[in-house]
């Protein structure tokens, strides 16, 4: 983990199809984002001392090569670019904005996480366009009405997420990456709730394409692509058409809303369906009422509990 300083080349993400002017490192001294009486239940932070930037090791060439156009995030493509930002500590910062909002799915996932907490992430909104095919697995998604996508991160100028942050072990890394393999893997600085960027990089889950997941993930073989989304009827995994699935959609809603009333805000107003102009408070006022009203069936209360 030694080596010499790496800097964050800025460019865009090809694929990232919202276009971003943010900067990699927020300006300091902002007002605070959220008013001084709102409160947001906020966990411990990390109990390793205080992470201190180190020297690190240059990223992979390709990870180079693919933050050498105008976005203002760093893609990381191995294991040895996310080990790059990694804390003086050994951790790697990851941050939730969907499901892993809610504490108790965060250590389903990764059991020995470190100081889960909320953070707010300049120059992102949370869209529902990725069609999931864990929804098919668990038997929860609604085909005849596209009732299956899950939440993925994309570029947006203006734009602010409540997120949460929490810190994983660099042995955990190999496995984030394969499970969570359509996703690009961006290097972001996210901040505390009163501006103040955070000392280390975290990654974050950002929107992929679907040309970019067959030829890098899957090497261009169809086998390997049915083997993941084929079998379930999806030959298209970012998309524009499709709605939230539903379980899902409520754990996240719950998840937020016990952070607190600004995180809860956050969510309904600032994550969006497919045609990015609907918000989740509009959706589930509308269209999406009902939702929060229904039920997971008893094997999946926990996982989709809030």
């Amino acid at each position: 983990m030694r080596g010499t300083a790496v800097t964050f080349r800025h460019g865009p993400s090809p694929a990232v199809r919202s276009e971003s002017n943010a900067a990699v490192h927020p300006t300091l001294h902002r007002r605070p984002l959220l008013h001084p009486r709102l409160r947001l239940r906020r966990s411990p932070e990390p109990s390793h001392p205080t992470i201190r930037r180190r020297l690190m090791p240059p990223l992979t060439a390709a990870a180079a090569a693919s933050g050498s156009g105008s976005s203002s995030f760093t893609e990381l493509t191995s294991a040895a670019d996310f080990a790059a930002i990694a804390s003086a500590g050994g951790r790697i910062s990851v941050i939730g904005f969907g499901s892993l909002l809610s504490e108790r799915s965060a250590r389903s996932t990764f059991p020995e996480l470190e100081g889960f907490r909320v953070a707010a992430l300049r120059g992102f909104r949370r869209v529902f366009a990725h069609a999931a095919p864990i929804f098919f697995e668990r038997g929860i998604a609604i085909e005849a009405t596209k009732e299956f996508s899950s939440l993925s991160v994309e570029q947006c100028e203006g734009e602010m997420i409540v997120v949460t942050v929490f810190e994983i072990k660099e042995e955990e890394v190999p496995a984030f990456i394969e499970r969570e393999t359509e996703f690009r893997f961006l290097a972001v600085v996210p901040e505390g709730l009163d501006g103040v960027p955070f000392p280390n990089p975290a990654v974050v889950c950002a929107r992929y394409s679907d040309e970019e997941y067959f030829l890098v993930r899957c090497k261009g073989s169809k086998e390997i692509y049915n083997q993941h989304y084929g079998r379930y009827n999806i030959d298209k995994i970012w998309r524009d058409d499709i709605l939230p699935c539903r379980l899902y959609l409520r754990h996240c809603v719950l998840a937020a809303k016990n952070l607190g009333e600004p995180a809860y805000g956050n969510f309904l107003d600032h994550t969006y369906l497919g045609d990015r102009k609907t918000t989740i408070r509009e959706y589930l006022s509308t269209t999406g009422a009902g939702i929060m009203e229904e039920e997971p069936p008893e094997s999946l209360k926990s996982r989709y509990g809030g």
